[in-house]
C-alpha cells in the first residue's frame, strides 16, 4: 500500500479535536467536554435517535471510540 493514500475511517482528524473542545450544549451533561460523556449515557441518547447533524454525529463518534476503548488516545489530545 501506497503510505501517502489516504485511509478512510470515516472521520476527520479534526473531529477528534472537537470531541475534546466541544461542551455538550444540553442536558443533565451540559457543559461536559463530548469525550468526557459516560457511555451508558451516550447509549441512551443512541437508543433514542442521535440528534441532527454535527452534534448528532460526534456523539455516535464518541460512543464508537468509547466502545472501542480509545477514548485514552483523544484525551491524550489535551496534552499537545
Amino acid at each position: 500500500m501506497d503510505p501517502r493514500q489516504r485511509i478512510d475511517l470515516g472521520f476527520d482528524p479534526e473531529d477528534l479535536e472537537l470531541l475534546v473542545d466541544q461542551p455538550m450544549p444540553y442536558g443533565r451533561y451540559r457543559g461536559r467536554a463530548l469525550i468526557d460523556l459516560p457511555e451508558e449515557y451516550l447509549m441512551a441518547l443512541e437508543s433514542y435517535g442521535w440528534p441532527e447533524g454535527e452534534l448528532g454525529r460526534l456523539l455516535a463518534l464518541t460512543l464508537g471510540i468509547k466502545r472501542h476503548g480509545a477514548e485514552h488516545v483523544v484525551k491524550d489530545l489535551r496534552r499537545l
